[in-house]
């Protein structure tokens, strides 16, 4: 059904248009998420008798390094789904099966899009940094809420479409 197709294309566009706003944010006003990447990484703000801050990374230029990799990241899963919203609306009308083969890109991109919030933030930052343990500068509760919602639209986009 068409109204099922154009669900999948919009749902991915929107997502695309949801890390092109994370990736701009964080070019436009680095230093506030630069400020959560440092205190993250050098675990200054976990409980005090933290026996894991042997991790801690305090070098400033790895801050800085770990902070593009994240923004580098998110513009890729931009990239891509924005080039799989593209590709999906071009096939539209098409035949299943080639709408089927055109979904790889946003595939491509959800799954980037699932390493940065649930890899970076929840297993890297949430548990190899105790992030966890911090009060302020804890973002577990909104990449958990955009992995879901990643994996939400994963599931219905690997839904088969089939011709009529």
């Amino acid at each position: 059904m068409l109204v099922i197709r154009l669900a999948k294309v919009v749902m991915i566009a929107a997502l695309a248009a949801f890390a092109f706003l994370v990736t701009y944010d964080n070019i436009v006003d680095y230093g506030s998420n630069y400020q959560f990447v440092q205190h993250v990484l050098s675990m200054d703000t976990t409980f005090p008798d933290n026996t894991l801050k042997s991790r801690a990374i305090t070098d400033p230029g790895l801050w800085q390094a770990a902070y593009a990799a994240i923004i580098a990241a998110e513009g890729v899963t931009c990239l891509l789904l924005a080039i799989g919203a593209l590709a999906l609306l071009a096939r539209l009308r098409a035949g299943a099966d080639t709408f089927n083969r055109a979904k790889v890109w946003a595939v491509a991109g959800l799954t980037t899009g699932f390493c940065v919030w649930f890899f970076g933030f929840l297993v890297v930052a949430g548990e190899y940094f105790a992030m966890w343990q911090s009060r302020s500068w804890n973002a577990q509760e909104s990449a958990f809420r955009f992995t879901m919602v990643i994996l939400g639209v994963l599931i219905f986009l690997m839904l088969p479409d089939r011709d009529k």
